[in-house]
C-alpha cells in the first residue's frame, strides 16, 4: 500500500509538479480536502521557516502520516536576494503572476541591468508519520531574461532561464523542468527520505 502523503499546498502549479515527480508512489492529498482549513500566516524569515509554519499547522491537522510544506522562491543577485520570500506577493498581496513578472522585469532593468544572474530557491520541511522532522532544499542557478517568454510553467518561470540552456523554464517545458528545478531536486530528497 503507497504511503499518505499530505502537502500544504493550495497553488496549482506547484501541486502538479508534485503529482508529475511523485507520480502513483504514494497517496497525495492537499489542504483543499479540508473543508475547515486556513493558511496560517507566513511570518518567517527565510524559505525554511516560512515552509516550517505551513508544515507544523498541517501535521496539527493530519498526525501519524506524512505532511510536507514547499516554500520556494526566486533570489536576483543585483536585487539583493528580492524577492525572495516575498516572491508570491512581489506586485503586492492580490498581485497575480503577470504582475510580479512585469515587477520584476523592471526593477532588474532599474537597478541591475548588467547582473541578470537569480537561483530558485525551494525549502521542504517534512514530518515522517512519527513526527521527525527533516529539511530539504533544491536550488537551480540561472539568469532573468530580458522580457517574458514562453507560455508553459507558472511564476517567474516565463522569465528564468536555467544555467546551460538558453530558454526559460517556460520555454522548456514540463518535462525538462522537472528534470532541473529547485522543487524537482527537493522532491527527489523526498522521495529518498520515504524510501519510495
Amino acid at each position: 500500500m503507497n504511503p499518505e502523503l499530505w502537502i500544504s499546498t493550495t497553488n496549482q502549479g506547484k501541486l502538479n509538479e508534485f503529482r508529475n515527480i511523485l507520480g502513483d508512489r504514494c497517496e497525495i492529498h492537499t489542504v483543499g480536502e479540508l473543508g475547515f482549513y486556513s493558511a496560517p500566516p507566513e511570518t518567517g524569515k527565510t524559505f525554511e521557516e516560512n515552509a516550517r509554519i505551513k508544515a507544523k499547522t498541517l501535521k496539527a491537522i493530519k498526525p501519524g502520516v506524512w505532511v510536507v510544506a514547499d516554500d520556494s522562491g526566486l533570489e536576483v543577485e543585483g536585487l539583493g536576494g528580492l524577492p525572495g520570500i516575498h516572491s508570491a506577493r512581489y506586485a503586492g498581496d492580490k498581485a497575480g503572476d503577470a504582475e510580479n513578472v512585469a515587477k520584476l522585469l523592471k526593477m532588474v532593468q532599474i537597478r541591475t541591468a548588467t547582473n541578470r544572474k537569480a537561483q530558485f530557491v525551494c525549502s521542504l520541511v517534512i514530518y515522517d508519520p512519527a513526527g521527525k522532522e527533516s529539511v530539504i532544499n533544491g536550488i537551480v542557478k540561472g539568469e532573468i531574461a530580458t522580457a517574458s517568454r514562453g507560455k508553459g510553467g507558472f511564476g517567474y518561470d516565463p522569465v528564468f532561464i536555467p544555467e546551460g540552456h538558453d530558454k526559460t523554464f517556460s520555454e522548456l517545458g514540463a518535462a525538462v523542468k522537472n528534470q532541473l528545478s529547485h522543487r524537482a531536486q527537493a522532491i527527489r530528497g523526498l522521495l529518498q527520505l520515504m524510501q519510495l
